[in-house]
């Protein structure tokens, strides 16, 4: 049963510029893999961008938004080997959003040069 949807959109250049100014943001955002994954890409900030995308769209999906005790780091977005996006919960998040009895989450990601977007759909 479908629990919740969420989307976000957000443009590219807000988060180049977050990640540029080197004052920890991307790891205080993204996961060590995001990281290694986003700059292997030609056009890194836009791989950025959707993955932050995705875990806002995430949270809105929640319902309940940014959820206590959560980190955004700790909500990996993941690609099987096909390139289909998927969500992984790290750390504490595990933990925390392991509670909730979610049984399938389901992510698209969208960019381009100066937007990206995300999707998620959560099953319980």
């Amino acid at each position: 049963m479908i629990a919740g949807i969420g989307i976000d959109i957000i443009e590219v250049d807000r988060i180049a510029e977050k990640i540029e100014k080197d004052n920890g943001f991307r790891e205080l955002v993204f996961s060590a893999n995001e990281i290694a994954y986003c700059e292997g890409k030609t056009h890194k900030n836009e791989h950025y961008a959707a993955r932050f995308a995705a875990k806002e769209a995430f949270f809105k999906a929640l319902g309940t938004g940014w959820h206590n005790g959560t980190a955004f780091n700790e909500i990996e977005i993941t690609n099987d080997e096909h390139g289909k996006p998927g969500i992984a919960m790290l750390g504490n998040t595990s933990a925390i959003i392991g509670a909730l009895q979610i049984v399938n989450i389901m992510v698209s990601l969208t960019h381009i040069k100066t937007i990206a977007s995300a999707v998620v759909v959560i099953e319980k």
